[in-house]
């Protein structure tokens, strides 16, 4: 069992930058891929970012390519998203969730793909 919870959400104003926290516990942190999935108001829950469990791959949605980075420390069980520029449409309650996964594994950006998941922090950016 992983428990993952995040942190770091707020209001913000367009172009202004916000960094979400997923402190991870129960399993050992460096075995697992990592995810950042953001769910608007009657909207799916669509992916951000994923890191591989070295943190050596991460692969990004295009509507955040080039503003968002999703770095982790293992040393601190902890995944973070940094998002810079935001833009209105990056409001959503944002997501982080864990999959197990080998040295090699795949990392997929499927909602499917993940087993555990938090219970999410809400990002808000005003025009």
């Amino acid at each position: 069992q992983v428990q993952l919870v995040e942190s770091g959400g707020g209001l913000v104003q367009a172009g202004g930058s916000l960094r979400l926290s997923c402190a991870a516990s129960g399993r050992t942190f460096s075995w697992l891929a990592m995810g950042w999935f953001r769910q608007a108001p009657g909207k799916e829950r669509e992916f951000v970012a994923a890191i591989r469990r070295s943190g050596l791959s991460q692969y990004y949605a295009d509507s955040v390519k080039g503003r968002f980075t999703i770095p982790r420390d293992n040393a601190k069980n902890t995944v973070y998203l940094q998002m810079n520029s935001l833009k209105p449409q990056d409001t959503a309650k944002y997501f982080c969730a864990s999959k197990e996964t080998t040295a090699g594994g795949t990392v997929l950006t499927t909602r499917g793909f993940y087993d555990y998941w938090g219970q999410g922090t809400q990002v808000t950016v005003s025009s």
